[in-house]
């Protein structure tokens, strides 16, 4: 994975579920979710992240076997088709066993390895990057808790040292890990801790590994400018451009022209 890294990345957020906060139920086929991620390619994604369960606030656990239709056929079809990396966004093992075995490159998994107790085993035995999301939660299921934390960066910072720990302690080379600090309701349902974290952002370089930042069309904009997930692009802009410029290494978005030409842009500038 450090090769991809000499800039930073754009991740597309390609969610095959009808549940999801903001794209659930787009895709009625296979084929679209495809074309979807085929266009957002075009535009200038890295890694297209395909997830077939959401885990958002008052989202519903889905049956293993229903998150596998959703996801392998559309992982399978993507790799037919492009050499873009392919990111699963699953908490189960055996879903993300399939996705790779089907072509996917990377595992992105919410619960930091904490969902599955065989996940962290198997992702070490596929040899593949795995991202361990920082949440208040300690399951799939995100809550509406208002959580307090007395510094969050320190507190997040300590939880992905320990995950990381893990990692390794279960085969997973370090060098394996990428970290995201976790956005919006991950981190609490009080805006103010997640615009901590992106204040802060440069605080995580301590743990020594690639920051992903995942701050699109989440609660916490739409908190702070009281507006409705529809209207968040700029914001999620804007948390974009502030994440490059401390240090995030992949940017995760439902907005990918628009987050490309950002990055690049904001990139641009750094190197001048």
């Amino acid at each position: 994975m450090q090769k991809h890294l000499n800039k930073p990345l754009v991740m597309g957020i390609l969610n095959v579920t009808p549940d999801s906060f903001y794209d659930g139920g787009r895709f009625k086929s296979v084929r679209d979710a495809v074309d979807a991620g085929l266009k957002m390619i075009e535009e200038g994604a890295d890694i297209i992240d395909v997830g077939g369960e959401s885990t958002g606030p008052k989202s519903k656990e889905v049956p293993l076997n229903e998150e596998l239709k959703r996801v392998i056929p559309v992982v399978e079809k993507l790799r037919l088709k492009t050499d873009a990396w392919i990111s699963v966004d699953t908490w189960r093992a055996r879903v993300a066993k399939y996705a790779v075995k089907a072509g996917a490159d990377m595992v992105n998994d919410v619960t930091a390895l904490r969902g599955d107790p065989e996940m962290a085993r198997t992702v070490a035995e596929l040899g593949v990057p795995v991202v361990l999301m920082y949440s208040k939660d300690s399951g799939p299921r995100t809550t509406l808790k208002k959580k307090r934390y007395a510094d969050v960066v320190a507190e997040i910072s300590e939880f992905l040292r320990k995950r990381i720990a893990y990692a390794k302690k279960n085969g997973i080379a370090e060098d394996k890990c990428i970290i995201d600090p976790g956005m919006g309701a991950c981190v609490s349902m009080d805006e103010k801790y997640s615009l901590r974290v992106l204040k802060e952002l440069k605080r995580f370089a301590c743990l020594g590994r690639p920051v992903l930042v995942g701050a699109s069309r989440k609660s916490f904009i739409g908190n702070t400018l009281g507006l409705p997930v529809s209207e968040r692009l700029e914001g999620g802009l804007a948390c974009a451009a502030y994440a490059v410029m401390n240090g995030a290494s992949i940017i995760r978005a439902h907005d990918v022209k628009e987050t490309r030409r950002v990055v690049d842009m904001v990139w641009a500038v750094m190197q001048s």
